[in-house]
């Protein structure tokens, strides 16, 4: 049972240029993903990053990942996810069994995360699973002016709020299979709960950026 980790990187990020190899830590952004990969190597056979830009693919290499090119027509903004893991699977024709998808956007994952949630995957036999974290805040509609709340009521303590949950990016891991027909989570994907502060990163802003600075040096 081969299992492999994946992680797209693409160029020409707009709203932070160039955030995939831009430094935290003296680490390009992307690298982070990759070293948590090796640091899984009981788990994860191979790592491959998925990108169409030169200055990535030389960093993938340097750090020990595996370069597949992705083209242009599925490198645009609008391009779901899967289509690069897709991609992926059908370049390196090998006979994979799991894909453990890492986004390089979220670099900072807890220390045994991975280890944790695959034997989970592998125990209860799912064909994917993701990773989720409990959202504490109350959400409201704004109509014709007016805020409707929409998880709670005026008053209620926010203890008291019905569990809501959110897809956090750290981690989804997905039977070959399913991606090759476009599909990462599955309808009996199984929620992993992972409540940790590493779960509010995911950048896509200079803001963002700067948060994850913040975290790497004092977490």
């Amino acid at each position: 049972m081969k299992t492999i980790a994946i992680i797209p990187a693409r160029g020409g990020s707009k709203r932070l240029p160039e955030k995939n190899t831009k430094l935290i830590g003296n680490i390009p952004l992307l690298a982070h993903s990759i070293l948590y990969a090796k640091q899984n190597s009981a788990i994860i056979d191979e790592i491959y990053v998925s990108t169409n830009d030169d200055k990535i693919k030389k960093i993938a290499l340097e750090y020990g990942a595996k370069v597949i090119h992705r083209p242009e027509s599925l490198s645009g903004d609008l391009e779901p996810t899967v289509t690069a893991l897709k991609h992926v699977l059908e370049a390196i024709e090998e006979d994979v069994e799991n894909v453990i998808l890492l986004q390089a956007t979220n670099p900072l994952r807890p220390e045994n995360l991975l280890k944790d949630a695959f034997d989970l995957y592998l125990k209860g036999n799912y064909d994917s699973l993701f990773t989720v974290s409990r959202n504490h805040q109350k959400f409201g509609k704004i109509i014709e002016g007016k805020f409707v709340p929409f998880n709670y009521e005026i008053g209620q303590r926010s203890q008291d709020l019905e569990p809501l949950f959110f897809e956090n990016g750290l981690l989804y891991i997905t039977k070959s299979q399913k991606i090759l027909n476009d599909i990462i989570i599955s309808k009996n994907a199984f929620p992993f709960e992972i409540n940790h502060i590493f779960a509010s990163v995911d950048i896509d802003t200079q803001e963002d950026f700067d948060y994850a600075q913040y975290l790497y040096k004092n977490k």
